[in-house]
């Protein structure tokens, strides 16, 4: 078990936390502020116990000098000010006299966020193949290191694997959450267990299934990856979105596991992707060559929903169809409420799922929903992520 800021007296300590604060912002307004109130029972902790708190965070990706405008972390820090009560020291820069001047003058209770961890990658890459110096340097800006990021948690960056690699560590509040969530999942699931997997490629979920296919009941196909399966089964799928590279794969599984992987049985169709177009709902042996499957159909609902409406446990990664078009998210969002209805425990992947829910409005009926996408996914793979394993153990 990992240590967690629990685990440390924070009182007079220069405490630096790895926040996950990269949201979409659009000329200088913060479009979702979903990720930086997840952190806040982490930095409110921290303040509580008298640290003097130091936020780290990265910001899309920096590749340009024209990047830095628009990756400014400065409305995070007003928008967190407003969350907090109370001002938050921003200081626009990653390193040099100005952040060790501000670290110098903090203190107890109060809070810090440095410039995009990311303006690092300008020249080198710095942070995101943590740089050996720049991880090191962050280090010596505080006594301890808490990684409460779990969205870059599968990503080795000078900002979590390089600082925790000098400082006593622990995770936050948010990462312990996370962690909990999917460890019955990955360990003990309460049975029946039924995996949701959708989203557009079989390559991006063939270690999920490998991982899953083992202990779950049922592994329910949906999106652009269920035509791919449809095709390895020897049915016409029309100009629907397929993986051929992984169609030997997908004839593999259905032969080792038949009663496990659960198709669609029906398709809503259109002839072109858009919001205008016509649809028709089609059963699977019916499609046309000119039409694409653009989301599960009413039978394909109904089918799903009798195991998901008996199942203890429900993990879902990926929508069912394009959702982001009104036409096509009935799949997505009939999903949404058989698990919103389901008695069992329902945890819901990062990325594109965890918007589809949360856009749909049925967050809150979820028992959890993962911050971290490829976070997520790899765990669910069964894979160690770098900025969890190198947290001391208690």
């Amino acid at each position: 078990m990992k240590k967690t800021i629990r685990d440390y007296n924070l009182e007079n300590k220069r405490v630096i936390i790895r926040v996950d604060f990269n949201i979409p912002i659009q000329d200088g307004q913060i479009m979702d502020d979903t990720r930086i109130k997840a952190s806040l029972p982490t930095i409110l902790y921290a303040m509580e116990k008298g640290a003097k708190v130091i936020l780290l965070s990265h910001l899309g990706r920096v590749k340009t000098e024209e990047d830095l405008e628009q990756y400014n972390l400065q409305p995070v820090a007003k928008r967190l000010s407003e969350l907090l009560d109370q001002e938050v020291i921003f200081v626009n820069q990653t390193r040099g006299n100005l952040v060790e001047d501000a670290v110098s003058k903090l203190e107890n209770g109060q809070v810090l966020l440095l410039q995009n961890t990311r303006y690092e990658d300008l020249n080198g890459k710095k942070e995101s193949k943590n740089d050996p110096e720049l991880g090191a340097y962050w280090a010596s800006l505080g006594d301890i290191f808490i990684n409460d990021a779990f969205g870059t948690s599968h990503r080795a960056h000078a900002s979590n694997v390089g600082i925790a690699s000098h400082l006593p560590n622990g995770i936050g509040f948010l990462i312990e959450k996370e962690l909990n969530a999917f460890e019955p999942i990955l360990n003990n699931p309460e049975h029946p267990f039924t995996v949701i997997l959708g989203g557009a490629k079989v390559s991006d979920k063939i270690e999920v299934i490998e991982n899953l296919v083992k202990r779950a009941d049922q592994i329910l196909i949906g999106g652009g990856m269920a035509y791919t399966f449809l095709k390895a089964s020897g049915l016409s799928i029309g100009k629907s979105l397929c993986d051929e590279e992984h169609i030997d794969y997908c004839k593999n599984v259905m032969r080792q596991y038949p009663d496990q992987i659960v198709l669609p049985i029906d398709s809503v169709t259109a002839k072109e992707i858009s919001t205008d177009t016509e649809i028709q709902e089609r059963f699977i042996s019916d499609f046309k060559e000119d039409e694409i499957g653009l989301d599960i159909g009413y039978n394909t609902i109904k089918l799903f929903s009798q195991y998901i409406k008996n199942s203890k446990t429900i993990l879902w990664n990926g929508p069912l169809g394009m959702f982001e078009l009104d036409p096509f998210q009935k799949g997505t969002e009939a999903i949404c409420k058989l698990l919103k209805d389901s008695n069992g425990i329902t945890v819901v992947g990062g990325g594109d799922t965890a918007s589809a829910v949360e856009n749909l409005g049925y967050a809150e009926f979820m028992t959890h929903i993962s911050t971290g996408g490829g976070a997520s996914l790899e765990l669910l793979e069964g894979k160690q992520l770098s900025g969890i394993e190198i947290i001391h153990e208690k």
